[in-house]
Parts: C-alpha cells; structure tokens; sequence
C-alpha cells in the first residue's frame, strides 16, 4: 500500500491550496455529471453523495465508515443524513482538515480497518482510496489480489447480513500499455509519458488491473449489485479542478510561492505537480485508465 510518506506527498504539500480552491470540505474524487454538464461542480459532487445514499442506505441511526475519507466531503454529507460518520485517512492534514469540521476521522490504514479495531457499521463507502491500496511492490511480489481479498474480507465481518459497500476507483483501461514501456524518459505526450507522470503525482500507489478483478475479490462475501462506468464524469470533474486551481488568489500566490524551494531541489515534485499537462485526464481520454463505482451487498457466504 501506499504508505504515510506517499500518501502525504500527494496530498499534503498541497493541502490549502486544494482547499482554497474547492472548498474546506473539498470532495477530491470524480463527480457525477451523468451527462448534464451544466451542472456545477458543487452540484455534481452532491448528485454523487445521494447516489451513494440512495445505494448503501445513509440515514438516521445508521453508522457509516468512509474508507479514504479525504476532506471529509462526504462524511459532512452523511452527518447532514443524521447518520454517524467514521472516517479514515493517512493524509496528516487531511486529518486535522476534517476535525476542525467536527468529523470524526482516524489517522490509520484503511486495510488495517477490523469490526475489533473500529466496531461494525451499517454500510461502508471508498470513493478513490482503493487504488492507494496496493503498492507496485506489493504487485510485484504477487500480493495484489491477497490484499483486496483481506480488505474485503475485513469489511465483511464490520456489516450485517445484507449490508452494503460503494466503492468508486480507477482501474487500469482496454487500452493500457505493457507496464515495462512506462518511462519518465519516454516522448514527451506518449502514453507512455503520460503514465509516468501519474507514478509521480500518486507514489506507492498500483492500480486495480480492470473491475473483473476487484469483483473476484469480492467473492465469496460480496455479491455485485451494480457497476457503472465513471469515466466521462471524471474527465469533466478534472477539467473543473484544473479551472479552479488556476483561479487567482493572492492567498493561494502564496502559498505556491513556499514551495518553490521544494520545487527547485525535487525532480519528482515538479513533474507530480507543474508537468504542464493533466496526465490524468488524458489517460483517461486515451482509455489507458477507467473509472467505475461498485455496489456490493454481503452475501450468505460471509
């Protein structure tokens, strides 16, 4: 998995200036547009925290954990449910973000999650933690699919009979290149290109190969409910982002000006964060990644 130091590279250096430009409870995961791209971003996101209601069941008296809680948009949106929110981040300032709101939100690894550890729930949502799970050691090593297998089966034991789980992540797409042909060093706008950047801006971080593979995971304790292709949504939430981003603030000048030492003495930090390009977006575009949200509900053999 994608450990503390990774997790705190993508997105606590950052941290104010995301949330300057998305608000304090910032939901830094795909929207759902649905096609209505004359939604805002505020109501897109809002689609897709009912979307997760209506599919999970969030409402008063139900406990809710949110794996990845990120800035807590989504927790803020189950405490408005009258429902009680657990959250879990390994992102530092995402945890001190969240608690100045009042949420409540652990700094622990989502994998080390257990009905001993946390209690049980009700249902259970990830929205774009799960492909910060497994490591490309941990892929290399053969340990990917054991990973999920565990992950699932500790949310399993936390549910009851029935319970159900959201999970919204990125996956590697149809049109993914050989792994080895990654290359930082490559032509600059080749896939190729293109995937090397998002190994910097997410350090540690293995994607799923394709949602087949985390519905097998799932198995035996999970039955699929749904699956939905989010792929043109997140293309349209990151091109909100990026326009948010550059919108001026002296503030935000700031705050970007602090970092430039970090940006003169690290290759890394440059090309996760100044590339020149929106390597995730495109890799979207190109289908090298897809996007999907996942609706399980336990089943008898858990």
């Amino acid at each position: 998995m994608a450990d503390r130091r990774d997790l705190e590279f993508s997105y606590s250096l950052t941290d104010r200036i995301l949330r300057l430009s998305l608000g304090e409870l910032a939901d830094f995961s795909g929207a759902k547009f649905d096609g209505d791209f004359d939604l805002s971003l505020e109501e897109a996101q809002r689609r897709k925290h009912e979307y997760v209601a209506e599919q999970i069941g969030i409402g008063p008296s139900r406990r809710v954990l949110d794996l990845g809680c990120g800035w807590g948009g989504l927790l803020d949106f189950i405490r408005r449910r009258g429902a009680t929110g657990v959250g879990v981040t390994l992102s530092s300032a995402q945890a001190a973000a969240c608690r100045r709101h009042g949420l409540d939100v652990r700094l622990h690894d989502a994998r080390e999650v257990t009905r001993e550890t946390f209690g049980s729930f009700d249902a259970v949502a990830s929205l774009g933690a799960f492909e910060h799970f497994c490591s490309p050691e941990d892929h290399a090593a053969g340990r990917q699919e054991a990973i999920y297998r565990q992950l699932f089966a500790n949310i399993a034991e936390m549910l009851p009979e029935g319970g159900r789980l959201y999970l919204q992540t990125m996956v590697f797409g149809p049109r993914m290149i050989p792994y080895e042909q990654v290359d930082i060093d490559a032509p600059r706008d080749s896939d190729a290109w293109h995937l090397a950047l998002m190994q910097r801006m997410f350090p540690g971080s293995w994607l799923p190969e394709g949602a087949e593979q985390v519905i097998r995971c799932a198995q035996p304790g999970f039955a699929l409910v749904s699956n939905v292709s989010g792929r043109l949504d997140y293309i349209e939430t990151i091109r909100r982002w990026r326009e948010r981003f550059a919108e001026p603030s002296l503030r935000k000048t700031a705050l970007k000006v602090s970092l430039v030492p970090r940006w003169l003495t690290s290759r890394d930090f440059r090309l996760a964060f100044t590339p020149g390009t929106s390597p995730n977006r495109v890799c979207f575009e190109r289908e090298l990644l897809e996007h999907h949200r996942l609706v399980f509900e336990k089943s008898g053999a858990a």
